[in-house]
This record gives structure tokens, sequence and C-alpha cells, in this order.
């Protein structure tokens, strides 16, 4: 367990040895399994964890903001000596609260599939939220693998790597649970001025796609306009991970270690 200074203990993993630090953020729902993969084969010490309400971190009282889970993961890069992140979706937005307070703390950074930093959502990532929210809460398995589901790409979902997935994603959630008062990030937006992206003075990768109802492209788009000289690629199908790992695997670690 990592503890923040606010007194947050967070669940971590580390991996690897040496330097360059690499702290990495997992996405709303998220966990240190998913983003594993991401890393494979970025050098140096990787630092995996669980925001506040996912895992085994503490879920202290809300209502919360995306300046509490950039507290976290301020928390985490300091405690590590980290000097790039990469942020997945409700992670990039925590990313990006950090970098607009505090421009130079990070080296590189790369945002894949950027959540929204104005405060709105589409619905139907709100719908998916709240049928995970109560599957979780119910404790039982079919309808929280039916509220996983959507994650898979059609083509996945009714082979043994998807029923892997699906197994070790319901037995993580009904060990763990989520809390309740991630329905509350969205009240405000993760960052108040957008234009403070424009002070950050390392090097960003941006990873968007096309067809994902969640994460439009349009977000993707918009961050890298905002990072100066910041790398965008946009991936032409949904589920990227799936598709498309090894390629991403590569981009982003040509990116960090380079």
């Amino acid at each position: 367990m990592l503890t923040t200074p606010s007194g947050v203990r967070l669940e971590g993993l580390i991996t690897g040895v040496g330097d360059p630090v690499t702290v990495f953020a997992h996405g709303l729902a998220g966990d240190i399994s998913g983003t594993r993969p991401l890393g494979s084969a970025v050098t140096g010490r990787r630092v995996f964890f669980h925001f506040r309400g996912h895992g085994r971190s503490d879920a202290p009282v809300g209502p919360w903001s995306f300046g509490d889970l950039a507290a976290d993961l301020r928390a985490v890069a300091d405690l590590t000596g980290a000097t790039r992140a990469l942020g997945v979706s409700l992670g990039s937005a925590a990313l990006g609260r950090l970098l607009s307070d505090t421009p130079g703390r990070f080296e590189r950074v790369v945002f894949y599939l950027p959540a929204p930093l104005d405060g709105h959502r589409p619905a139907a990532a709100e719908a998916r939220l709240e049928r995970l929210l109560a599957a979780v809460e119910s404790g039982e398995a079919a309808p929280i693998a039916a509220a996983v589901e959507p994650e898979l790409p059609p083509s996945v979902r009714n082979t043994p790597a998807g029923w892997s997935f699906l197994r070790q994603r319901v037995e993580q959630l009904q060990r763990d649970g989520l809390a309740p008062e991630l329905t509350t990030l969205w009240h405000e937006p993760a960052v108040a001025d957008e234009s403070s992206l424009r002070a950050f003075q390392g090097r960003a990768l941006v990873l968007g796609c096309v067809g994902d109802e969640v994460h439009p492209v349009a977000w993707a788009e918009r961050l890298a306009s905002l990072l100066p000289g910041a790398e965008l690629h946009v991936y032409d199908r949904p589920a990227v991970l799936w598709n498309n790992r090894r390629e991403l695997r590569d981009r982003i670690s040509a990116f960090l270690n380079g």
C-alpha cells in the first residue's frame, strides 16, 4: 500500500528495475491488471496502482472530484519518483488535471482513450457506469458479467480468451467492489481551464480510436490540440487493446523509451 499525504491508502504494484519510472493510471472501474499490458515493453520501473474506490484502495467519504484523483496520481508519482505517466480514460482526465496544475511534473505522458475534460459525458457512458455499479452492488456473477461484456469486441466474446477475461473481471469486482462515490466525479470539469494545458513542458502522445461511443475521437483530437507538440494517433476501430495489442504496446514503448 502507498499512503498519500491526505492519508488515503492506495493499492500498488511495482515491476521492472532502474530508471526512469513510469506511473500507470487506469480507467473507470479498471484495475492494475488492465493497465499492465500497456507497459509490458516500457523500460525502467513501472508503477501500477488503484485509484480510490477501486481494488483494495481506500474509499474516503465523498463527493470526489478529479482534483482528488489527481492528488492520488501525484502522490504515487512523488512517492516512487516517476517522471513519466500514462493515463487511461478516467486516468487520463486525472493526468490532465495534474498537468493543468503543474505543467512541468512529467517529462513524457501518454493519454490513451482520453475522457472528457469539460465535465460532460455521453449518455452511453453514464448508462454503462450505472449498470455496472448496480451489478457490483448485487454481488451476483451473471449481472456483473453482462455489465462488463461490452468491454469486449464481439469477435472475442464467445472465445476462451473472452471467457477468461470475463471470469477474472467478475472475480475481481466481486472481491473488491466499486465505490458508489465514483458517480460524483463528473459534477464539475476535470480541468477548469483547458487552456492551462498549453503550458505543458514535456512530450505527449495521445491515442484515440474511431467508433468508441464512450471515448469519442473528438476528445483525443481536442486534447492533442491543447498540448504543445503532442503526437496524435487514431486507431480505426474500438477495442484497441484486443484488436491492435502488439502495435499499441510497441507505439507506447517507443514513445516512452525514446
